[in-house]
């Protein structure tokens, strides 16, 4: 009898990363041949003198659906679609004839004078709508292709830009709202900020990226840029040889695939700081992946090289030279969020205003500009948490200045909620958005802080709660105590309404938390939108009952039992 075997199948050939200095630049998908074919900054002419001209019908769809976004302009959401219908329609069928546009607003940095033309494009172009974005900028919605050179005239005219605001490219530079200012600020980003701004944004060879790219600068002990989610971070510190500058980290960002950023363990001076950001936005460029762009931020290749390798590819291929080693920084000591009255290295203060889920107007943000100037100031900032900093207010003047901002929905002593609310766009207006956002949010803090209204002495110090509309995270619903992720969920009268996944206990550079953590989700966890306020309270009732004396939220919901996060 003759024994028969079956052949071994041979391996299947790995298929390519898209990774231009392995794979070569060859498109391997209809992404990579949109930016291949023409690369998205040159799309401005176009808006220009066509589109401008002949009005949205005129589009051409690589144009519409890619390269738009290089300059900051995304098509909004139609109308009245429901979340339902978010992953059946396709983009032309969910998007309106309109448009939001993100100013971008490098280090958060304003000037009353550029407020006031944001705030008065706004009510122009805008239907006075403007948010506040956990990422610094100023984003508009209703705008008219037929408008936006006009708006960026008026922009440009003040130091401002849409560049590179969204698409595949180096997004806004993250930056701590107190560069400068405060009194311990470990060293000011302000001048590194500005340099890789003035050398990098807007270049051709850094504007076809595998997908967006993340960065955050900051010198301020509290690390106040969410910097362990951004796709590199320079934090503030000290070496005991070469005096301030910057740990460098990089490979963060959240998503569906959340993963904290790394130290590369280097010390990077001023001096080399744009270089070394060269170095790293370069070796995305160069080996990131690009055949699948759900695999296309850096955090991937980073996972699969490791901390050690990623250093010596930027020393090695990028830089020239060596980095030295470098200290880690130190803990953070108080809250990065800027809220409220403090005082700055001059004597002078400066106040931090918490708008409504980040949702302001441009009325309001023209009332702002006028009520700084009337203070004798004329400097804002942007921050990372949908906040807006009045900056070198005079001792005499806080008081009424705290007022004033009070009138027109800006709140410098906000509520526990209030302060920790963040929220996205939401199906108002993004298309791939499941559920409400901002108004879910603003109605929940509200009927929230009723609920617990008698629980005042018994809450924690802090408590992030934020709210995003799909799985992007745009909200970092990982990093939040309280994280809510939109989706449709089936109550229990068999109904499809709109709902929420829970995520609890993530945290970023928390001095109550000690180390970053993603958020814990509870298996089978859902939440009816309408239902949010009374989870809030239970769960937070829950913690006040069982947690250790100085324990954080972000600690207990990490060891507590499934039932009590019910």
């Amino acid at each position: 009898m003759t024994q028969t075997t079956t052949p071994a199948r041979p391996k299947r050939a790995a298929k390519p990363n898209g990774q231009w200095k392995i794979d070569g630049p060859t498109p391997l998908n209809a992404n990579e041949e949109m930016k291949a074919a023409d690369n998205g900054l040159n799309v401005r002419q176009r808006i220009e003198e066509i589109y401008s001209k002949q009005g949205f019908d005129s589009i051409d769809p690589g144009d519409l659906h890619g390269r738009f976004r290089w300059w900051g302009l995304y098509t909004q959401r139609a109308q009245g679609i429901p979340g339902g219908k978010t992953a059946t329609l396709t983009p032309e069928e969910l998007e309106d004839r309109y448009f939001m546009l993100r100013v971008r607003i490098d280090g958060g940095a304003l000037t009353t004078e550029q407020l006031r033309v944001i705030g008065q494009i706004s009510t122009d172009f805008a239907r006075d709508t403007a948010d506040l974005t956990d990422r610094q900028n100023i984003q508009l919605h209703w705008i008219d292709v037929v408008d936006v050179p006009e708006i960026w005239q008026r922009l440009e005219a003040v130091g401002l830009h849409t560049t590179e605001a969204c698409g595949d490219v180096p997004r806004v530079i993250l930056g701590s709202p107190v560069a400068g200012i405060s009194k311990d600020e470990i060293i000011d980003p302000s001048p590194v900020i500005a340099e890789i701004s003035r050398r990098y944004i807007g270049k051709p060879e850094f504007a076809n990226l595998p997908r967006k790219f993340k960065t955050a600068i900051t010198g301020h002990p509290s690390q106040d840029v969410v910097h362990e989610i951004n796709d590199i971070a320079l934090i503030g510190t000290v070496h005991p040889e070469l005096g301030p500058g910057y740990d460098l980290w990089v490979g963060g960002g959240l998503s569906a695939n959340p993963r904290l950023g790394e130290r590369l363990g280097a010390f990077v001076t001023e001096e080399q700081a744009p270089d070394v950001w060269e170095g790293v936005v370069s070796i995305f460029r160069d080996y990131g992946f690009r055949r699948l762009r759900n695999r296309a931020r850096l955090k991937f290749l980073l996972a699969e090289w490791g901390t050690e390798k990623m250093r010596q590819v930027l020393q090695d291929e990028y830089l020239g030279y060596e980095l030295p080693d470098g200290p880690v920084p130190e803990q953070p000591t108080e809250a990065g969020d800027h809220s409220g009255v403090n005082e700055q290295k001059d004597g002078k203060f400066y106040i931090g205003l918490t708008a409504p889920a980040g949702r302001v107007s441009g009325t309001a943000l023209t009332g702002l500009a006028d009520l700084v100037e009337a203070h004798g100031s004329t400097r804002l900032r942007t921050t990372p948490h949908q906040k807006i900093i009045a900056l070198d207010i005079a001792e005499d003047q806080v008081k009424d200045f705290v007022g004033s901002a009070r009138a027109l929905g800006l709140e410098a002593y906000p509520s526990l909620f209030k302060r920790s609310a963040i929220a996205c766009t939401g199906i108002e207006f993004c298309k791939l958005a499941i559920v409400d956002t901002k108004d879910t949010m603003i109605d929940a803090v509200a009927k929230i802080e009723e609920r617990l209204a008698d629980h005042e002495g018994k809450l924690p110090r802090q408590l992030s709660l934020h709210v995003n509309g799909c799985p992007n995270s745009c909200a970092r619903i990982q990093t939040a105590d309280l994280g809510f992720k939109g989706q449709l969920i089936t109550n229990e009268q068999g109904e499809q309404v709109s709902g929420f996944q829970v995520h609890l206990g993530g945290t970023l550079a928390g001095f109550e938390n000690g180390e970053a953590a993603l958020g814990r989700t509870v298996r089978g966890l859902k939440v009816a939108a309408d239902e949010l306020p009374e989870y809030v309270e239970r769960v937070v009732k829950n913690y006040s009952a069982s947690a250790t004396e100085g324990e954080s939220f972000a600690a207990w919901a990490h060891r507590a039992e499934e039932d009590e996060l019910k």
